[in-house]
C-alpha cells in the first residue's frame, strides 16, 4: 500500500512541479529571449515554445524513467525517504535543464 501511494504522490508532485517550472520559465523567459534574438519577437516566441516542449519531454521522460529505480517503500518512514529522494532528483533535473537552456541561449543567441 505504501508503494502505490508513494508512486502516486511522486508522479503528481513531480509532474506538477514540471508544469509550474515550464510555465514560469516560459512567461519570464520571453523578455530574455527577445533581447537575445535582437528584438525579433516572432523568433523569440517560437524559440520559447520549442524550449517548453523540449523541457516537458526531457523532464517527464526522466520522471517516468526514475520510477523503476530504488526499492518500493514498505512503511511510512521508507515512504518519506522514497518521496524525498525521488522528488529531489526530479527537482535537480529541472534545475539542470533550466541552466542548460540558459547557457545555450546565452551562447548561441544573437545580440545586436
Amino acid at each position: 500500500m505504501y508503494a502505490l501511494v508513494s508512486y502516486g504522490v511522486y508522479l503528481v508532485v513531480s509532474i506538477a512541479l514540471t508544469i509550474w517550472v515550464a510555465q514560469t520559465l516560459s512567461k519570464n523567459g520571453l523578455v530574455f529571449l527577445t533581447e537575445c534574438f535582437g528584438h525579433d519577437r516572432t523568433l523569440a516566441e517560437s524559440t520559447n515554445h520549442l524550449l517548453v516542449v523540449g523541457f516537458y519531454l526531457v523532464n517527464l521522460g526522466w520522471i517516468l524513467l526514475t520510477l523503476r529505480f530504488g526499492a518500493p517503500p514498505e512503511d511510512a518512514v521508507e515512504a518519506v525517504r522514497f518521496l524525498s529522494s525521488k522528488i529531489g532528483i526530479a527537482v535537480v533535473a529541472l534545475g539542470l535543464m533550466h541552466f542548460f537552456n540558459m547557457h545555450a541561449i546565452a551562447r548561441f543567441g544573437r545580440k545586436v
